[in-house]
């Protein structure tokens, strides 16, 4: 995390056992997902009752890449929340569910936003199983005979037109995936 952890007690006294608790809560959150900015934990007895325990109430903000992940559990007729350990427990299994959800939403943006460049085959390496291809912007591309779509190496020559998704490899910029664009697909 960037900003470091804050944790706030209202109307119950802070407790060194309570926040170690909470710290090894969230350090578990950010193994599971890394890319957590920040993290406020708010744990109160907002209900107090003469015959029966409090009940904990637990909320976490969670800032994120692009937002902003609250899991607010104000479980007003769960007593299994009279147990503030319960409370956390299931705060937090909650803000996993919700960083998963979150995590696989974000990656779903990122395919969908993926738009195939246009190329053309510059040079082709059929016995070792590659070749480059020049990209609209002019880069020079390595591709590989495993990311062709929908042709083999033997289908391509130097000239035939391509679609690709790049990606930055060890060596570079390489190709994904390439498709070969057919006469009848040159204005798609």
């Amino acid at each position: 995390m960037q900003i470091p952890l804050q944790i706030t007690f209202h109307d119950l006294p802070p407790s060194d056992a309570i926040e170690a608790q909470i710290r090894q809560k969230v350090e578990k959150l950010n193994r599971f997902y890394d890319r957590i900015i920040s993290c406020r934990v708010v744990v109160e007895a907002p209900h107090r009752h003469h015959h029966q325990g409090n009940i904990y109430h637990v909320r976490i903000d969670l800032t994120v890449p692009q937002g902003e992940v609250v899991i607010n559990r104000n479980p007003s007729q769960n007593h299994a929340h009279e147990d503030l350990y319960v409370a956390i427990r299931d705060a937090f299994a909650a803000a996993q569910r919700r960083l998963k959800s979150y995590a696989a939403v974000q990656r779903q943006k990122t395919k969908v936003h993926e738009i195939p460049d246009h190329g053309r085959v510059i040079s082709l390496l059929p016995e070792e199983g590659y070749g480059f291809i020049e990209t609209s912007e002019g880069d020079e591309v390595y591709f590989h005979q495993n990311s062709l779509l929908n042709c083999t190496l033997r289908d391509l020559q130097v000239g035939s037109e391509v679609r690709l998704i790049e990606q930055m490899g060890d060596k570079g910029l390489q190709a994904s995936s390439v498709r070969l664009i057919g006469k009848h697909h040159l204005h798609g």
